[in-house]
């Protein structure tokens, strides 16, 4: 062997740490920025359809103000297009498309504290541009998940009215209630309780089952006010089954987080606690169905709650949503998380 081959292969063996390093880098998951929504609002429950993802409601700055304002993102163009608004201005409204059409669920009228659940939904036609009323919740409810899964629209958990003159945000209450909705039959029925009654919480369809995780309970003190405590819970319910069971939770506990599921895989981003300390979240988590484990993923450029995230191709797009703790300081941030694939 030639002087010059033996240098040849020492520099190639030499390059290979820096190689894998270089291709490592390459395939992790990044952090990158797109437009910036055209109204700063948090407490996001977003939904896709046709590849474009679609927000409505939201709480304003101050958090007295609250939107009917609905916007679709176009990841082509880069760019967010206002549609028709809401029939009613309203916040924590859950967006779930199925059969083409999008459903907005729920939420609270009310600027606070004088927040009120409402049982309202709407459908929205993206051909013509416009809403109509739906078959309302049999209940008010705000603050839930909101899924669709093959033709049905399902509503878990969130905060119900204590009593029906209920006009304050203190006189609601956690449920374990979940409903679902069979357009073909016009009507909403009961489905299993989940395990945990909770609040703020976030979820993803991963193989035709709802996975909902974090979130928070709001427990009444004696004086009446409310400690609001997170829960790291992860919960699967099983719609072929009416059946839910428990998985591995959080390794941190994040209420008012938001969440997407790509590649079988359910993605959690943010979120604030309210104690033992007042903080928002940058952290990021990934979790893996088969092996029923968590990892850490790249941290929020922007560590936001109340925020929407959703999937579109092999990034996720997270939004909006509140810079400090509370209902002020809504934003128009928008960053991307690009999944290599």
């Amino acid at each position: 062997m030639q002087r010059r081959d033996i240098l040849r292969i020492t520099a190639a063996l030499a390059a290979l740490p820096f190689a894998r390093h270089a291709q490592a880098q390459a395939s992790a998951p990044q952090w990158t920025t797109a437009a910036a929504a055209s109204l700063a609002r948090q407490e996001l429950y977003p939904t896709v359809l046709n590849s474009r993802i679609y927000v409505a409601g939201g709480l304003l700055n101050p958090n007295t103000g609250y939107s009917a304002h609905f916007e679709s993102y176009d990841p082509a163009a880069d760019r967010w297009t206002r549609l028709a608004t809401l029939p009613a201005a309203r916040h924590h409204i859950a967006l779930a498309t199925a059969g083409g059409l999008i459903y907005g669920v729920g939420g609270f009228s009310g600027g606070f504290p004088n927040w009120r659940a409402e049982a309202s939904t709407y459908v929205y036609e993206p051909d013509a541009d416009r809403w109509t009323d739906g078959v309302p919740l049999p209940y008010p409810s705000a603050e839930g998940v909101c899924a669709a899964i093959g033709s049905r629209v399902y509503l878990v958990g969130g905060r119900i009215r204590e009593h029906d003159g209920a006009r304050h945000f203190n006189a609601h209450a956690d449920t374990t209630q979940g409903v679902v909705f069979d357009p073909a039959q016009g009507r909403w029925s009961a489905i299993a309780p989940a395990p945990t009654a909770r609040n703020s919480a976030a979820a993803a369809v991963i193989d035709g089952r709802l996975y909902v995780v974090g979130g928070r309970q709001a427990i009444k003190q004696a004086d009446g006010s409310l400690r609001q405590v997170n829960v790291p819970a992860l919960e699967v319910y099983d719609p072929a089954r009416d059946r839910w069971t428990s998985r591995a939770p959080m390794p941190q506990a994040q209420g008012g987080l938001a969440a997407a599921a790509l590649d079988g895989r359910l993605y959690a981003f943010g979120g604030e606690q309210w104690v033992p300390e007042q903080k928002v979240f940058a952290e990021a988590w990934v979790y893996e169905p088969k092996r029923d484990s968590w990892a850490a993923l790249p941290a929020l450029p922007t560590p936001r709650h109340g925020l929407g995230a959703a999937t579109l191709g092999n990034r996720i797009h997270v939004f909006g949503g509140g810079t400090r703790v509370g209902g002020d300081h809504a934003s128009t941030v928008h960053e991307v998380l690009r999944i290599q694939g």
